[in-house]
């Protein structure tokens, strides 16, 4: 049981468990982080892997880096301290979503290793899937389809991932994708892990 001693917070037990959503479910809940440069297909990817999964009557929800600082994260800038708690809330809203039984896809840079790797101790790594998609930064600023790396080129972004901040490659992934591809084959791979771990079934 969980219990802060400084708020006097204790944890409400109740009886439909994680266990059970997933059994009702009838899969697995995980967190599939992609991580990667803007423009590397973390996005397209993941939208087309939830796509796939939907259609198999998988219980998922996508959480996009863009979206969760137009409201949750909005209050946050892009130094490392703002990066950092960004981070941290994302990793307590899929706490959430695991619990709910939900196969959480994670479209978000997270350029800092250590942030990443503060993830994935508190979710559990059993409960992650580190996806990165590694993608030349020329190919990601010739694609550039929101036009940020033109905005930092010129002046107009700071601290951009890439460019004028560093993004650390993660040493060992649980999946390494080659952001040149086709997207149907990237697909295909993310798929095939969450059948060999058994987060999915054939059917």
């Amino acid at each position: 049981m969980f219990k802060s001693n400084e708020k006097n917070i204790i944890w409400q037990e109740y009886n439909i468990t994680r266990l059970k959503r997933e059994k009702n479910n009838n899969h697995k809940s995980i967190s599939i982080w992609f991580t990667g440069l803007s423009g590397s297909g973390k996005s397209t990817i993941s939208n087309a892997v939830e796509n796939f999964l939907f259609n198999l009557n998988i219980k998922t929800y996508l959480l996009d880096g863009d979206n969760i600082r137009s409201g949750l994260c909005s209050d946050l800038k892009f130094n490392i301290s703002d990066r950092k708690e960004n981070i941290r809330r994302i990793g307590e809203v899929i706490k959430l979503m695991l619990d709910a039984g939900i196969l959480v896809l994670v479209s978000i840079i997270a350029p800092c290793k250590n942030h990443r790797e503060m993830i994935y101790r508190s979710l559990g790594k059993k409960n992650c899937i580190e996806v990165f998609i590694d993608t030349p930064i020329n190919i990601c600023e010739k694609r550039d389809p929101k036009g940020l790396y033109k905005k930092a080129r010129s002046g107009k972004i700071s601290n951009f991932t890439g460019l004028q901040s560093i993004y650390e490659i993660p040493d060992k992934p649980d999946l390494y994708l080659d952001g040149t591809l086709v997207i149907e084959k990237n697909v295909k791979k993310v798929i095939q892990i969450l059948y060999d771990r058994n987060i999915i079934s054939l059917i």
